[in-house]
């Protein structure tokens, strides 16, 4: 069977560089920052703060039981929309669509030393490259329906709408820079 061809992402003009169309999940909660971590912390809390205030304006007369198990669902929804929350601010950071100079940095840092120790920039992947294909275009600008079907990018792929060749040649600079440095050019 023939090899077939690489779907690559739109390109959506933006603000701030593109760091990544297809973040991966751990990529996106390392890279939080504490803003996010507020925002989500304030979000969940809206559930049961706004549940508690209807209760009392407007008892519902169930019993203590009943009442417990609300405020428990309550507070799963919360929290569960304060993660996600979070997680889109995190993400559109890495989309370029909000600002995200601190982002870039760490970005070229973590990718620089992955070109350096000669790892693979987005992780192995024991799929095919059709199915890593697969999953990209599943995943790429997936937070955006997260109101209706939360979905994250949990696959190593290469398919992440940048050129990686940035990567590259700063390993490339500062590889030369060291060996100047430790020759005493």
């Amino acid at each position: 069977m023939a090899e077939r061809e690489i779907v690559p992402p739109q390109n959506i003009p933006t603000d701030y560089p593109v760091i990544d169309t297809d973040p991966h999940f751990n990529r996106v909660i390392g890279y939080m920052r504490p803003y996010d971590y507020a925002l989500g912390a304030g979000v969940a809390s809206m559930g049961p703060i706004l549940f508690h205030l209807m209760e009392k304006m407007h008892p519902s007369h169930s019993g203590a039981k009943a009442l417990k198990t609300n405020y428990r669902f309550v507070a799963f929804l919360g929290i569960t929309a304060g993660f996600l929350r979070a997680y889109m601010e995190s993400s559109k950071r890495f989309w370029g669509w909000t600002e995200n100079a601190r982002e870039v940095e760490m970005d070229m840092r973590e990718m620089v030393q992955k070109v350096k120790n000669k790892e693979p920039l987005y992780g192995e992947s024991s799929l095919s490259p059709y199915m890593q294909g697969v999953a990209a275009r599943n995943s790429r600008y997936s937070q955006i329906f997260f109101h209706a079907l939360p979905m994250f990018n949990l696959v190593n792929h290469n398919q992440h709408g940048v050129d990686t060749l940035k990567y590259y040649r700063r390993a490339e600079e500062e590889l030369e820079a060291e060996a100047r440095a430790k020759n005493g050019l």
